[in-house]
């Protein structure tokens, strides 16, 4: 019987470290103004580690300027990644503004507002 590989596992594991990572990096040593407050939703990492997608939130701000300077900053980052990651190649890294939790909010307010007019007709 072979033995299954461990590869997909890691490839987890560093995706879920790069996401720490890169939350504390950014907080601590970005000063870029257009960057808010911004977290790290997912992160998607190749299977040759040469790339990984960010996924990012925003609280407030520009999505548009706040994903230019986070695709700005990429290399400053990937650095910062370089010294505190012990892996042989650190991932490009691609930042991209993630609609989900708006697109949710915008869903639960009209589940409410449909649950509300069924009341009122009721």
């Amino acid at each position: 019987m072979r033995k299954k590989s461990n590869t997909p596992n890691r490839s987890f594991k560093v995706a879920d470290q790069i996401q720490r990572d890169l939350t504390e990096l950014i907080a601590r040593e970005l000063k870029d103004p257009r960057v808010g407050m911004v977290t790290i939703q997912a992160v998607e990492v190749t299977p040759d580690y040469a790339h990984a997608k960010v996924f990012f939130s925003l609280l407030n701000g520009d999505p548009k300027a706040c994903t230019e300077g986070l695709n700005q900053a990429a290399g400053f980052l990937r650095s910062g990644l370089f010294k505190r990651l012990h892996i042989h190649t650190v991932p490009t890294l691609h930042f991209l503004f993630d609609q989900t939790t708006e697109k949710a909010a915008d869903m639960n307010a009209l589940i409410a507002r449909a649950v509300a007019s069924r009341a009122k007709e009721d």
